[in-house]
């Protein structure tokens, strides 16, 4: 259903420095830096899936409210790990990997990025 992912910021170099170890966590790696954006997607993949950009409007980037984003993960190991990541990284925890009442096996954690984008890893295998 979707094609990619746009994600402001005000900070891009602050930005790839966040991304480039959580999204590693996920697969992921930045295949494109400009000026302007970095993009992340996987090395079998035609495209990158998520864009991190300065807004195209030019005026400053802000996060929605009720807004986020929710990354697939192999394994919870890799949920684990993700989360870390992004504490690391300078994220913000929204919320520690664990086992979510969705579903038996939903297994997730949640950070905000340095500019307060709302961020998901979500593993739904049995493990």
């Amino acid at each position: 259903m979707l094609l990619y992912v746009t994600l402001g910021t005000r900070d891009l170099a602050r930005a790839i420095a966040f991304y480039d170890p959580v999204m590693a966590t996920l697969g992921y790696r930045r295949l494109v830096t400009e000026d302007v954006e970095a993009g992340y997607g996987r090395e079998d993949d035609v495209r990158c899936r998520l864009w991190i950009t300065y807004p195209f409007d030019q005026q400053p980037a802000t996060h929605g409210n009720g807004s986020m984003l929710a990354l697939v993960a192999d394994s919870r190991a890799a949920v684990d790990a993700f989360h870390a990541a992004a504490l690391a990284a300078g994220g913000v925890d929204e919320g520690a990997p664990g086992l979510r009442p969705y579903h038996a096996h939903f297994y997730a954690s949640y950070a905000r990025d340095p500019d307060g984008n709302k961020l998901s890893a979500v593993c739904e295998k049995a493990e």
